[in-house]
């Protein structure tokens, strides 16, 4: 089942959403974020989400361990766009990331799953596409350095469908699904601007490529 599209503005998000805290899973605007969910009280989440006129849910790693961790203060909504259900009750979903959001403060509360009262005022500029000039002058020299990031982790990928993607794209599906330790993941959700999440995204392989474990050097 696919969810219809809706344009979306700061002043039609809601004040609180649920959350889905999960070490190292990393939505961004325009992303998609596929999900098995399993446990019951993010079945309920699901439920309740899907109620709603809005169908968000809150992705936000945590900082800890245990039932109730304490959580990173920065994370992203998404929307609901499709789901199915299996035949031993999990949904598959996909989340579309939205804009992110800061936390105020959990709400309490008689829901199994956690809530967050939000402010989204500080990234309204995710609900703007990027320019295509944003980020065009060093495409090359980044598929190289992909290139040679995938060859040192042993990771393997479509080159022909990077090589079409759009710089935002690109960015924010190799932010989501590289092994980035949890701090490096929430380092790249949190940085303000597209260029400057290519920038710290090409931080990240250039260490891992010039590493004893790499292939050396980048130049």
């Amino acid at each position: 089942m696919t969810g219809m599209a809706r344009r979306i503005s700061l002043s039609t998000l809601p004040e609180v959403v649920p959350i889905f805290p999960l070490t190292g899973a990393l939505l961004l605007p325009r992303s998609k974020l596929p999900l098995n969910i399993f446990e019951p009280r993010y079945l309920a989440m699901f439920d309740d989400a899907l109620r709603s006129d809005h169908r968000i849910i809150g992705m936000v790693q945590p900082r800890g361990e245990g039932s109730s961790p304490p959580l990173y203060k920065i994370g992203c909504a998404g929307r609901i766009t499709s789901f199915s259900e299996t035949d031993d009750g999990r949904y598959l979903i996909a989340l579309t990331g939205i804009l992110r959001f800061r936390i105020i403060e959990e709400i309490d509360g008689f829901t199994p799953f956690r809530r967050v009262r939000v402010d989204w005022s500080s990234f309204g500029e995710d609900l703007e596409t990027p320019s295509a000039e944003e980020l065009s002058e060093d495409r090359d020299l980044f598929l190289h350095l992909l290139k040679r990031y995938f060859d040192a982790t042993q990771l393997s990928a479509d080159w022909e469908a990077l090589s079409q993607a759009d710089d935002e794209t690109l960015v924010n599906a190799i932010s989501m699904l590289c092994p980035f330790e949890p701090q490096e993941k929430q380092a790249l959700l949190e940085a303000p601007t597209l260029t400057e999440r290519k920038r710290d995204l090409r931080a990240l392989m250039e260490f891992v490529v010039a590493s004893p474990e790499g292939d050396g050097d980048i130049q």
